[in-house]
């Protein structure tokens, strides 16, 4: 066949052809009586071979070694090629994010939206101020998903702190953030409820609420020490869970101490406490750490749970219960 007809049957442009054979791909078997390339059926295939490996991304210096090194490995090729398809997704699945996030501003020119993406690489970059910077960037400027995911991935605390207080002044970041609470990542979950504790609004509330119940305790006790603070007495099992674990328990115990505003409140955290130190399989450390609880609670009834305790066979529990009468004006 001459060269118009292996173009016409292949596809493949006549120019591409004398490309291929300029780059040694392909080599016509013969010639005819009048200087014309002549291709064999065995070319033919040879040239849809370099055309089926182009189309799964291999460059025509792969496509040589593939077709022509005897040690050419196709397993390692096929390897890379995954690798690079890989980080190709990633690179265009990056920009389609930062696309959408740009739409999302609803910019009105080209100078709104040089300026999104300008903030938005800024809080990729890899300098702790440059991230800052765009963390207190205008709000109107900063996709809040893009906050979110930020405030989520950061590690240094100054600009955490910048990336939760701009996500206090933004819509809409309540509902993004408890989704970083699923994540199987420990530091992401502890973000997203430190971030959480920090937005006002019902929603935030009522998500902290829900997050009372997850199954990672330091989630559990940093929304019970958030909804705490608000007066929530919802949260007040779980802080006593935490004074028993000896995890935030001063600070567990600060927020029972506000949560007690009233008799009832008092009395009920009370014997909540004292129900605990008197439970079985509560040890020496723990029931300590109730004791001194006991000392921020008013009212009665955490006055005659530090007296039943003056007589307690575990003498650092009497002294400590002695004490916090006498400090109380009980003993």
């Amino acid at each position: 066949m001459l060269i118009g007809e292996v173009a016409r049957r292949s596809g493949v442009s006549a120019r591409m052809l004398r490309h291929y054979e300029s780059l040694g791909l392909v080599r016509p078997s013969g010639r005819t009586g009048s200087g014309y390339r002549e291709y064999s059926g065995e070319d033919v295939r040879r040239i849809f071979h370099i055309e089926s490996l182009r189309a799964v991304g291999l460059s025509l210096r792969e496509i040589g070694r593939a077709l022509d090194d005897p040690g050419f490995t196709p397993a390692d090729l096929v390897d890379d090629l995954i690798r690079r398809t890989r980080e190709r997704i990633a690179a265009e699945t990056e920009l389609l994010i930062r696309l959408d996030r740009v739409h999302a501003t609803d910019p009105a020119g080209w100078e709104d939206v040089l300026q999104v993406l300008a903030v938005l690489r800024a809080l990729g970059s890899p300098s702790a101020g440059a991230r800052q910077r765009a963390a207190l960037a205008p709000v109107d400027e900063v996709p809040v998903e893009a906050l979110v995911e930020a405030a989520l991935d950061e590690s240094d605390p100054v600009v955490a702190g910048a990336l939760r207080w701009a996500l206090a002044r933004s819509d809409g970041s309540a509902a993004l953030l408890a989704e970083g609470l699923g994540s199987a990542v420990p530091e992401v979950r502890e973000r997203a409820v430190r971030s959480l504790a920090e937005l006002p609004g019902d929603e935030a509330v009522a998500l902290l609420r829900d997050a009372l119940a997850h199954p990672d305790a330091m989630v559990r006790g940093r929304a019970a020490l958030a909804l705490g603070a608000l007066g929530e007495a919802a949260a007040t099992p779980v802080l006593v869970d935490m004074i028993v674990a000896g995890r935030n328990d001063t600070d567990a115990a600060d927020v029972l101490s506000v949560l007690a505003g009233d008799d009832a409140a008092a009395d009920r955290i009370a014997s909540l406490l004292a129900g605990r130190i008197g439970e079985e399989g509560t040890g020496p450390p723990a029931r300590g750490r109730l004791t001194q609880a006991l000392a921020g609670i008013p009212g009665p009834k955490a006055s005659r749970a530090l007296a039943d305790l003056v007589g307690d066979a575990d003498r650092a529990v009497a002294v400590t219960a002695t004490y916090l009468l006498r400090l109380r004006g009980d003993g």
